[in-house]
């Protein structure tokens, strides 16, 4: 077995009286796929948060390299997010930056490479998701759904991070598009060498990209293995999520 590179115990977030995680137990391998499914509301945003460090849990642990997380200063914080990257479910990019500025972000914030220099890394990276060099001048605006995600998975393993982070990476696109897109997570996870987690609620996301499937429900991981076992569980709460239907344990709340 490879070595643990996130290992989760017990996490508990509530924000008031609602409860979000409660008692979340969760490891990620290196080197591992990992896609946490769950409904909407459920806690995924909030676990990739906490293990971030932009949400500070009640209690539990969060270790990355066996380093125990929570509750670190800022200076070892900025350290922890130098090793990660993250594709945000809307893109999340710059409007008033250049597409090859929004790429090459971390790299002139964070690594202080010089401006003409990074440039190049990130046209490189463009190249890397399919995308000519012409593109890097653009302005966000000017790129369809699909080329901003990608400019948005650019800007994720440009600091080749070791940790990248996917928050509904195909949200918006059309089947066509999500699969383009899971592609190039593979390459781009695969080519880095790096531990990847994914949260969706995209099935077909879901099966292409992990290594392994963990279920958030109710605050806690209901259930977790491969896509082969997966489809084989008699999880009823897995059951219902994975063939999207309105009948089983899990209700709607309205």
């Amino acid at each position: 077995m490879s070595e643990t590179k996130i290992k989760i115990t017990n996490l508990k977030k509530a924000f008031g009286r609602k409860v979000v995680l409660d008692g979340v137990d969760l490891e990620v391998k290196k080197g591992e796929s990992l896609v946490v499914i769950g409904g909407s509301g459920t806690g995924k945003s909030v676990l990739i948060k906490c293990i971030q460090g932009i949400l500070v849990p009640e209690t539990g642990s969060i270790k990355i390299d066996n380093n125990e997380i929570v509750g670190v200063n800022e200076k070892q914080k900025e350290e922890m997010h130098a090793k990660m990257g993250m594709l945000f479910q809307g893109g999340a990019l710059f409007d008033s930056l250049s597409v090859w500025e929004n790429v090459a972000f971390g790299l002139i914030e964070n690594q202080k490479m010089p401006k003409k220099e990074a440039k190049l890394a990130a046209i490189n990276v463009l190249r890397q998701v399919g995308l000519a060099p012409d593109v890097a001048d653009l302005s966000p605006s000017e790129l369809s759904g699909g080329m901003q995600k990608r400019v948005g998975l650019a800007r994720a393993i440009a600091t080749k991070p070791e940790i990248i982070f996917f928050d509904e990476p195909t949200t918006g696109l059309d089947p066509i598009m999500s699969d383009v897109i899971n592609d190039l997570i593979i390459e781009s996870v695969k080519g880095l060498g790096a531990t990847a987690l994914t949260i969706t609620h995209d099935m077909a996301s879901a099966r292409k990209i992990a290594d392994r499937i963990a279920m958030l429900y109710k605050g806690k991981i209901i259930w977790q293995g491969t896509v082969k076992e997966m489809d084989k569980t008699d999880n009823p709460y897995v059951c219902q999520f994975i063939h999207g239907s309105s009948k089983g344990p899990i209700k709607v709340e309205v």
